[in-house]
């Protein structure tokens, strides 16, 4: 039975066979880090280290499910059978610590190819695209460029949406191998399946385009398939822009509709994210204060009578707690809060009262933190007591 008496931060969650042993789930975050698609000792450094911060969840960055569909050149991948290694010892270790682990599986569709941050996000140009050593193209639903200095995608014709629904299935079974825990399923931030949703970028006249119906038809159709590639005992987690941030393109309303078809298709929790879809300047700023994608979070699961997972701008431990205790969703996400202090779930149940004897840290790393803290209000009061030096007079 749970501990009524824990904060709901901390209280464990029960998705199909998995439990989570609190709520604080570590956001996807791109690091352009591996190699040819392969896992590396970052990999295993920076997912590891929030497992040892005492995340219920992590999530993997961005996981190409094939070559044509990375965010970047080193992206991480599950196209191919010797990239379930690299992650599995990942995967391991965040087990070894008590941390349940997901991948993000995704397409990139048309914003496949861009530089990393850190060196301007710009897009990749076509020459550069074709001398990779993995075969690389943008595709999209339609002929419509991302954005400014983007090129064209090709619009997917029926074999080519089959590959994609057939890749997206292949890399489940992987994920299965690899051991993680949950697959999310990256359907926002204006990839591929996001770029068919909203009519902004969808403008086919066939059963994908037109209505809204049509264009959630890839959505559902990968949902269908994946879950039934996945283990029944696991849960599935869907990401959503729940607005693509667009005049007249993807709402909240839509959203709300998606998410209950989601559901039927075996979903188990929507995580609420929000644009991405355009850099144009017809795209509308979305307000980025605190919690500020938090709403959708609520709306969508009041409506939709889902599991959701809140993210963006969430900050502090009872910031976090006042979400969940509000019913605004079930899990809240860390990303760049995360990443600032890896160690943010230690700290949140320290402020919440949760753990003050440091029982929830690592063991090895527990035991001299309680030795710390005594030592630090010894070392305090003796500061406090001592009479300053005085020089006399020779």
């Amino acid at each position: 039975m749970p501990d009524s008496s824990l904060p709901l931060l901390f209280q464990p969650l029960q998705l199909r066979e998995l439990t989570l042993a609190n709520r604080i789930v570590i956001s996807p975050m791109c690091q352009h880090a591996a190699e040819r698609g392969h896992a590396t000792p970052w990999h295993l450094v920076h997912l590891g280290k929030f497992a040892l911060g005492g995340a219920g969840l992590i999530l993997t960055e961005s996981t190409a499910v094939d070559p044509r569909g990375r965010i970047g050149t080193a992206d991480l991948g599950l196209w191919n059978d010797s990239q379930i290694a690299p992650l599995k010892a990942v995967v391991d270790f965040v087990h070894a610590q008590g941390s349940a682990i997901g991948v993000q599986l995704a397409h990139a569709g048309r914003k496949a190819g861009s530089e990393p941050l850190w060196e301007g996000g710009a897009a990749i140009g076509p020459a550069r695209m074709a001398a990779d050593d993995e075969p690389w193209e943008r595709l999209g639903p339609s002929a419509l460029a991302a954005g400014p200095g983007w090129s064209a995608p090709r619009a997917l014709d029926a074999a080519d949406m089959a590959e994609v629904v057939q890749r997206f299935v292949d890399a489940t079974v992987r994920a299965d191998q690899a051991g993680f825990d949950v697959i999310e399923l990256h359907f926002g931030h204006g990839y591929l399946v996001a770029s068919f949703l909203s009519p902004n970028a969808n403008h086919r006249d066939d059963a994908l385009g037109g209505s809204r119906e049509n264009r959630m038809s890839l959505a559902l159709e990968i949902a269908q398939r994946v879950r039934a590639a996945w283990p029944a005992g696991k849960p599935l987690f869907c990401r959503l822009s729940a607005v693509d941030g667009t005049l007249d393109g993807w709402n909240l309303d839509d959203s709300v509709v998606l998410a209950r078809e989601l559901k039927r298709c075996g979903v188990d929790v929507i995580d609420c994210s929000s644009g991405g879809l355009t850099e144009e300047t017809r795209a509308l700023p979305v307000p980025r204060g605190l919690g500020f994608q938090v709403p959708f979070s609520q709306r969508i699961r009041r409506e939709a009578n889902v599991v959701t997972q809140a993210v963006g701008m969430i900050v502090d431990a009872q910031q976090a707690e006042a979400v969940l205790a509000a019913g605004q969703a079930d899990l809240v996400a860390l990303g760049r809060e995360a990443l600032f202090d890896p160690y943010w779930p230690h700290h949140a149940a320290a402020a919440l009262g949760a753990d003050p004897q440091y029982q929830r840290w690592p063991v090895r790393h527990g035991v001299w933190l309680a030795k710390r803290a005594p030592g630090l209000a010894r070392a305090r009061a003796e500061a406090q007591t001592a009479q300053p030096h005085k020089e006399t007079d020779r």
